[in-house]
This record gives structure tokens, sequence and C-alpha cells, in this order.
């Protein structure tokens, strides 16, 4: 038996990738990041200023004429980059408009946000559903898009679910618009937990975080760093520490993205090192606190290329966010996904922090999940190299439904579904003995071959709306009825 014996799952045509989406970013002749020569700057910029008037006005024209279109305020972005080369010209030396934004378009390059591919979307309720038919919702749905290099970036779409269940999307946005970034406060628990990797600290760090608080800003926190470097004559192992907390400040930043522009246009690029190559697999949720407050909260996962941390976002509006650090025992490897709500007054998450099968942690901070309890290990043939989760919880009165991703035969990614018990998550009550979706024969090609995964669905007008990667590049949406998603789940109840 399987899924579309028992299950109507009905395929929606899929996203694809759209490689024109780009943006324009700063540009260093040397340093395109696959060798480690000095940059070629000096020699560029002395190419440049040698053009006459003439000449140099011709090819801004060109320019203008070529990418104009394609950017929001172009020659703004030349003038700032040209800013950034600016101190290697003569103090004396005066640049006509011109060929100062030559100077900037030269240091320009664009990047295609989407160039390789789309995938691993997750949905949440739009936060306006003001304009909204109704017995419609107004969705977001995040997706992983890749770039040259294999950079992934969160990117959005829009769209409505109707009355019946039946999903539609927007139009693709024209432009691609990234925000302004700052540091933001940093949680002082998170560092602390962070920290007790480093033996021996204990001491040292209750004198670092003496009076700081609940939440400390990148301000105080360089000042308390000053004051330490001041006492390394009784404090001499506090070097690799103080890395370890400059490293976590520099995790926590605010974005501050165009409210003038559509939602989807807006797009999180990395802004720290620890994700310089890439934020992957935003797994977004709608947390309603126990005060009635509604926040989009989304855990990802930061890689550098060598390493991966994971990420809080949080934002109301989709148009501001914060991202910090998430650490502890149950957040070391990819995959947390928060619930909805809180359970018993903690936070509550699944976790796959041994790598194979899925967890569920509690903790009283959502930056810091100190341990998990087991809840489901693999048992079918299409899991048995490891489990995981597809997104957030979904809240019925059956219990939690939890989406899964299990791993078998020639690395096949397949969703399936369990049911965890609503006051106690860590009591698994049902699960699929069957995939719910594995990739079809025009699904299994792609920059991963044979995959299916999801980050997160929605359910509306009784329907179960399931977006999902397929192959790691392109995106599929499948819908289907919980009801009949609850009724296989109860035949296949274990408690």
């Amino acid at each position: 038996m399987n899924a579309a014996t028992v299950i109507p799952v009905r395929r929606w045509p899929r996203l694809e990738p759209n490689p024109a989406r780009v943006i324009a970013r700063m540009f260093v002749p040397g340093q395109e990041g696959f060798d480690h020569q000095n940059s070629r700057t000096e020699a560029v910029l002395a190419r440049v200023l040698a053009l006459d008037e003439h000449d140099a006005q011709s090819a801004l024209d060109d320019v203008v004429a070529r990418f104009d279109g394609r950017h929001h305020n172009l020659l703004d972005i030349f003038r700032r980059h040209a800013s950034e080369v600016a101190d290697r010209l003569q103090p004396d030396y005066e640049l006509t408009d011109a060929r100062q934004l030559l100077l900037g378009a030269t240091f320009t390059s664009e990047f295609a946000l989407e160039g390789a591919a789309i995938c691993n979307p997750s949905l949440v309720a739009h936060p306006d559903q003001s304009a909204v038919a109704d017995d419609c919702l107004r969705f977001v749905m995040s997706v992983r898009a890749i770039g040259e290099g294999h950079i992934s970036s969160i990117g959005f779409r829009t769209g409505t679910i109707d009355a019946t269940g039946s999903p539609s999307f927007d139009a693709p946005p024209l432009y691609a618009t990234t925000g302004d970034f700052e540091a933001a406060p940093l949680e002082v628990a998170a560092v602390r937990s962070a920290l007790s990797r480093f033996d021996g600290h204990s001491v040292d760090a209750d004198y670092f975080f003496q009076g700081l608080g609940g939440r400390v800003t990148h301000t105080d926190l360089y000042e308390r760093l000053e004051k330490l470097q001041a006492n390394l004559t009784t404090r001499r192992r506090v070097a690799h520490m103080s890395g370890a907390i400059q490293a976590m400040a520099e995790r926590s930043y605010a974005i501050a993205l165009r409210g003038d522009v559509p939602l989807s246009e807006r797009v999180l690029w990395p802004a720290m090192g620890a994700e310089s190559r890439g934020m992957e697999d935003a797994r977004f949720v709608r947390f309603v606190d126990d005060d009635g407050s509604v926040t989009n909260y989304a855990t990802y996962t930061a890689y550098d290329g060598a390493n991966i941390v994971q990420q809080l976002l949080e934002t109301s509006d989709f148009q501001t966010f914060t991202s910090s650090p998430i650490v502890g025992a149950a957040a070391t490897n990819k995959g947390i996904a928060l619930f909805p709500r809180r359970i018993h007054g903690s936070y509550a998450a699944l976790s796959r922090w041994d790598r194979d099968a899925n967890s569920v942690a509690f903790s009283e901070s959502l930056r810091h999940w100190p341990s998990a309890t087991p809840c489901q290990t693999p048992t079918q043939a299409w899991e048995m190299v490891q489990l995981g989760n597809c997104g957030s919880p979904i809240e019925t009165e059956a219990g939690w439904l939890v989406l899964t991703h299990g791993v078998g035969p020639m690395r096949t990614y397949s969703i399936g579904a369990i049911l965890l018990d609503i006051d106690d998550p860590t009591i698994v009550l049902s699960q699929l003995p069957y995939p719910l979706l594995t990739p079809n024969v025009d699904e299994q090609d792609g920059y991963v071959p044979n995959v299916v995964y999801s980050c997160g669905a929605l359910f509306h007008a009784g329907i179960l709306v399931l977006p999902y990667g397929i192959g790691d590049s392109a995106i599929g949406v499948a819908s289907m009825p919980i009801s009949a998603l609850l009724a296989a789940l109860d035949r296949s109840r274990t408690r």
C-alpha cells in the first residue's frame, strides 16, 4: 500500500528558478574567492582614470542603458561602490560625475540569486490579510535561492489559498532588493552556553558577565572585552573565550528591508562570516505566545563553506528582521523546527541533533536548547539512512501533525508523517507506514537527484498545502485533505 491509495494527493504546477532575479554587489577584481592573491584595484582604477571624458561618458551611457531596468536606484549603487575605492585617489583628484559613476559600475557585478536553483520552501500566513476574500488565506512562502558558487539566500513568494484549499501564486517580482544591516543585542544565556565548551572558564565567564542582565548590546560587550584584556595577568586562558564571544556577537544582527517594495521582492542576503556561503533551509512558523502576541520565527542553517551553525530569525512584518545565534546540544545539527506555541509554559522544538532520528527539545529560551529527547527512530526501508522533520508541527484535534523526511536506498528523500501527543510531544501516537510523497519519475532529476524536501506546510479550508523542493532545483506544491491524512494516521495508531 502507498499514500496514493488512501490519501488523495494533488500535485500543482512547479515553480522554476528565475535567473533574471539579480542583485548588484561590490566587485573587487582579484578577490573573486577562488584564489588568495591581492586585488587588482589599483590597476583597474588607473585604467578608468586614463579614459578621456568622452569615452568615459559613452561607457557609462552603455552600462545605464543595459542595466537600469534591472535594479532600483542603479546610479546610487554606483556612487556607493565608487566611494569604497575613493581612498585610493590622490587627495586633490576631482572626479566628474560621469567618471565617478563609471568607476562605481566597474566595481559592481550582478549576482543571480536563483541562477542555480530554488528549493526547500516553507509556508506561513501573511501578516496582512486585509485585502483577502472571505474564507481565503494569503500566505508567504520562503524559498532557499541558490546562485553562483552555491551561495544561498532567503527569498519570498506570496499567494493565496482559496476557500477550496487551492493555492495560487502572485506574479513573480520584477526586482530583488536586499536590506541594511546593523548590530543587534545578544542574549547573555546563549553566549554563556556557547562558552561551556571551554573547560575551566566558568570563573572568567562569571567575571565577564557580571551585571550585564539578560541581553547585552555590542557596545557593552566590547567594553567588557577591553576590560578583560586589561586583566590578562591573572586570566591567561581567556583568549579563546574572548574570540568566541566576538564570534557570537557578530552572529546577532538586524535587517531592515524597504517597505515600499513588494514582500516577494525582498531578499535576506548573508550578512556575517558564519553565513558567508549561505543561509539554508529556513523553517518559518507563526508563533502565538501565551499573551496572544504573534511573531514569525524561522530557524535556518548558516554555512561558511566549512562549518554550520543554527540561527533564529524573528519578524512581525517581513520587513524588519533580527538574526541571532541558536546554541545548545539540541541545536548542534541542521533541522531545528519550532512548535507554534509554548507547551506547559516552555518553548518546544523538533531536533535532529544526532543526525539520525527525530527528537523533541524544551527550553525557556528560543536561543538555547540544552538537550533533546528521542521520539522517532528509523524503522521503514525508505528512512533507513536517516530521519528528520519537514518543518514545524501543525496542531490538530488529533495531536501534533509532523511531516518528516526519510532517506532510503539510492539516497532517495521522501516525505512521511507522524502524529505526536498534544500534551507530551515526545510520545508518537501514530506513523504512516509508507511515504506521503516520494519523487515521481519527473521529479527524480535535479541538482541533487531523488529528493523531495519541505521546510513547512500550511493548513487551510480542510486542506494541507505542502510546498516541497524537487531535486534541490525547483519547487513543487502538493495538497491533500487533512481529514484523509489524519484518518490514515489513525489506522496506524501505535498508542
